[in-house]
């Protein structure tokens, strides 16, 4: 019989799963369990994880079986998985899918079942009411076009995802290649998880693809699988990203690995109104309003083209108005870019409904191993507030309090122990607060790049650290999205922004690109003990090792 106690996880009744870090099962063992239950917390020996509906039907979307979903328990379990949790899962992932939307002939959606008793039971309730038109032979409910996105929605709250086959409009033709060497003289193809990430959305055109979400780590390249998409699709595209500083990124690769012409894309920004083929625009221009109560004055934006696709870069960072525009867009395609499919705001069941269900995601351990990203540890330093500043943080407010942690003033003697440690490697400094920046660039002499740093200094200094020139750089927030530097082995983070997993995804990144000699890369975390920055940083921790990243803590007197 075989010995199972050498396994690391524990399943429980209460849909929780318990994973020891310590052993050598640990890694597939995560793997196994990511792809069917979401990372609660992720102290360091046992990480908590819990199976929910949604995580179950991103599971189901994703192609597992409810039999593939158990087995990935049953074999890496110390313990025989509890009855309960085997017959709700075969309940959860049996409901994907049992609700299927269709499209008529004369263009009017209808939603039938196998389940006539639950058609029934769905024509009488009254969430969904208000989006019914008739039912057709007592099996089929009749749904407008325009309510496709809100019926959906309300489904989902009752417990049954739809299974969108309503089909999409084609969109306007747009003929592109993709370039065999890029124009920068790097040969270029998309990578073999890349182009299964675009098949698996793409689906050969079929009703059955076209709307969902890729969840890829740090560093993998999710902008050449947006562009795989268009490609596949060759259709006019709207893609909308997080601030200009992406959308310019956008616009680069997209010049840079295809044969898309600068007149063929448009930017859509708070600097420019373009509307071309492949149009480029921020979350923040398409949510401006004058006033609190004014309508949003660029939502007609998703009006003005005839998309055939709408690409949503860092999903999880979709502002909630968007999700309202998006409700209306359904006959549209729809793919989501993102690193994590959780949410700060807890809407990850609207993404499900209105953007689609995870069509793709890979290890980021798989992808290490095949050399695509670089091997990382994260470590956390937790350096104590001196006396001098302990008193001013008992008596300030929220805001102020943040601000006196990350400033703290020992934070910049322990970034130049670790300058020294890696006095041989490519470090990136990088903050928040500009006189704390200011005062490092000082003590170490190093180029300090801030928004305000003219963009010519800013290339010319990139430039000079990608040859070994420069070999420490200070920089801002402005490097959360703004710089590709594949040589930058070791980041230093002495401020963030309230523990965003957003801004630790793209801060790490910035490391991730392989190393030509192999070389591991470290991202260290400066965090203020006992104080707000360290309740912030489990947030930060938890996206980490949500990723699949090794996390350390080290005291300060240890560094």
């Amino acid at each position: 019989m075989k010995d199972t106690l050498a396994n690391p996880l524990i399943v429980q009744s209460d849909r929780s799963i318990l994973l020891e870090t310590d052993g050598p099962l640990f890694e597939d063992a995560r793997d196994a369990v990511a792809s069917l239950a979401e990372l609660v917390k992720s102290p360091e020996h046992i990480h908590t994880y819990r199976i929910t509906p949604l995580s179950l039907w991103n599971a189901a979307a994703a192609g597992m079986t409810a039999d593939q979903v158990i087995d990935n328990l049953v074999n890496f379990s110390k313990y025989e998985v509890p009855d309960n949790i085997i017959v709700e899962i075969r309940d959860y992932i049996s409901r994907y899918g049992r609700l299927k939307l269709h499209k008529l002939e004369d263009g009017q959606l209808v939603i039938d079942s196998d389940d006539d008793l639950l058609i029934t039971e769905l024509i009488n309730n009254q969430a969904i009411k208000p989006f019914v038109t008739g039912v057709k032979n007592g099996k089929q409910i009749l749904i407008e076009p325009g309510d496709r996105g809100n019926i959906k929605s309300a489904l989902i709250k009752l417990g049954f995802p739809v299974e969108d086959l309503a089909g999409y409009v084609v969109g306007a033709p747009l003929e592109f290649s993709l370039r065999e060497v890029a124009l920068s003289g790097d040969p270029f193809a998309l990578r073999k998880y890349q182009r299964e990430s675009v098949d698996a959305f793409y689906m050969r055109g079929s009703n059955h693809g076209g709307s969902g979400i890729i969840v890829l780590p740090c560093g993998a390249g999710k902008t050449c699988v947006g562009i795989g998409a268009i490609h596949a699709l060759q259709t006019h595209c709207l893609v909308l990203t997080t601030n200009t500083i992406a959308l310019r990124q956008w616009k680069s690769e997209l010049l840079d690995k295809t044969t898309l012409t600068a007149e063929q894309i448009g930017e859509y920004s708070g600097d420019s109104k373009e509307i071309r083929p492949v149009t480029l625009a921020t979350y923040q221009v398409l949510t401006y309003r004058r006033t609190k109560d004014s309508p949003f004055l660029h939502f007609d934006l998703f009006d003005k083209g005839n998309w055939g696709l709408i690409v949503y870069d860092e999903v999880h960072l979709l502002p909630a108005p968007v999700f309202r525009a998006t409700a209306s867009l359904q006959a549209r395609r729809r793919i989501g870019l993102t690193a994590t499919l959780v949410r700060e705001d807890g809407r990850e069941e609207e993404v499900f409904s209105l953007i689609g269900p995870k069509k793709y995601d890979v290890p980021w351990k798989v992808l290490e191993k095949q050399g695509w990203i670089a091997q990382a540890v994260c470590h956390e330093i937790r350096i104590p507030l001196p006396e001098s500043e302990r008193y001013r943080y008992a008596i300030s407010d929220k805001r102020k309090k943040f601000r006196i942690a990350s400033t703290n003033p020992m934070k910049e003697e322990i970034c130049s122990r670790l300058i020294e440690k890696h006095a041989n490697d490519n470090i990136l400094v990088i903050g928040q607060y500009l006189d704390q920046l200011h005062a490092l660039a000082e003590r170490f002499k190093a180029p300090l790049i801030t928004g305000r740093t003219a963009t010519k200094e800013r290339e010319r200094l990139y430039d000079a650290f990608r040859k070994g020139e420069e070999k420490l750089l200070i920089v801002s927030k402005v490097a959360n999205f703004a710089i590709d530097l594949p040589d930058a082995n070791v980041a230093i983070q002495v401020s963030g922004t309230f523990g965003s997993r957003q801004e630790e995804a793209q801060r790490l990144g910035r490391i991730l690109r392989p190393k030509r000699d192999g070389t591991i890369a470290h991202f260290y975390s400066m965090v203020s003990r006992d104080t707000c920055d360290q309740d912030f940083s489990v947030k930060r921790q938890l996206f980490l090792t949500e990723q699949g990243y090794r996390y350390e803590i080290i005291l300060a007197e240890d560094v």
